[in-house]
């Protein structure tokens, strides 16, 4: 466990972690079979197409997931993530042959001195779309 970040050394509209994580099919695969969710499309074109999406999509639960983790890191400890939550808004859809890749921007949209937490607002995209929509963690930096 690292040091927690100090309340003091950071303000509002600081950019505290970004991140960009690659997704391929095979990625998709693991996670499917580490979450238990083998929905087809997560992995097979056909049945995404015959549902009216636009190809093989990444799992909502993998991009929250994914989005959460640079913050994870800049606190130090995955326990101080107190509360984190996301809006579905788009999905990502993973080309068979370049994957996609989903970046992740987190910036404190508020601090609390009284309760010594920051909101961290996390903007996610792919394919230069926002794919989560107030997606935002609160992080208690007293721990």
């Amino acid at each position: 466990m690292t040091q927690a970040p100090d309340l003091s050394s950071v303000s509002v509209g600081d950019v505290v972690a970004e991140a960009t994580f690659p997704l391929t099919r095979d990625s998709l695969v693991r996670y499917a079979g580490a979450s238990g969710d083998f929905n087809p499309i997560h992995y097979r074109d056909d049945v995404a197409a015959s549902v009216g999406l636009p190809g093989v999509l990444a799992h909502g639960m993998l991009t929250m997931g994914l989005a959460v983790q640079p913050v994870v890191a800049w606190a130090g400890d995955p326990a101080r993530v107190v509360d984190y939550q996301v809006r579905f808004t788009r999905p990502v859809v993973v080309d068979p042959e370049t994957g996609a890749l989903v970046t992740v921007v987190a910036k404190v949209g508020q601090l609390d001195a009284d309760a010594r937490t920051a909101r961290i607002d996390l903007t996610a995209s792919a394919a230069g779309q926002t794919v989560l929509g107030k997606a935002q963690a609160q992080v208690d930096l007293a721990r």
